[in-house]
């Protein structure tokens, strides 16, 4: 038996199409984040870009467990004194929906040059319509 190296022609980017109407939001997001890096796919490797297409519907019906629509808190920072701000789950939740998964998922890829080419291939829509249907396929 050889091992064989995979080159960027053997890599094929599938479409995957997760409603997370209900579900909860750390579970969904570890889904999203081994699609988006291709972890499930037998030629995966660190150095290339292996992942799928992923888009998410129904961002706005998302559930957080405990209190942590209060508890859990955003903060950004923009350099300079008194600059920074905070908001709550909840807050985040009813303002900008689909942010709250990209931040999720946005933390659990890698931390290196993939990163930003993985998140590229999320697509979020806040309900169950979308503009990629025809991409999406039914794979056996």
């Amino acid at each position: 038996m050889k091992t064989v190296q995979t080159k960027a022609s053997d890599i094929k980017h599938l479409w995957h199409q997760i409603d997370v109407g209900g579900k909860t939001l750390g579970r969904v997001a570890t889904g999203i984040a081994t699609l988006l890096m291709g972890k499930s796919k037998p030629y995966f490797v660190k150095n290339m870009d292996c992942g799928d297409f992923v888009v998410v519907t129904n961002v706005s019906k998302i559930v957080a467990t405990g209190n942590k629509l209060k508890q859990k808190i955003y903060t950004s920072y923009s350099g300079f004194p008194g600059g920074i701000r905070k908001e709550a789950l909840g807050d985040l939740l009813q303002r900008k929906p689909t942010e709250v998964i990209r931040r999720a998922v946005y933390g659990m890829l890698p931390k290196n040059k993939l990163r930003d080419s993985m998140i590229k291939r999320l697509y979020l829509y806040k309900d169950a319509e979308h503009p990629y249907k025809d991409k999406l396929k039914k794979y056996d």
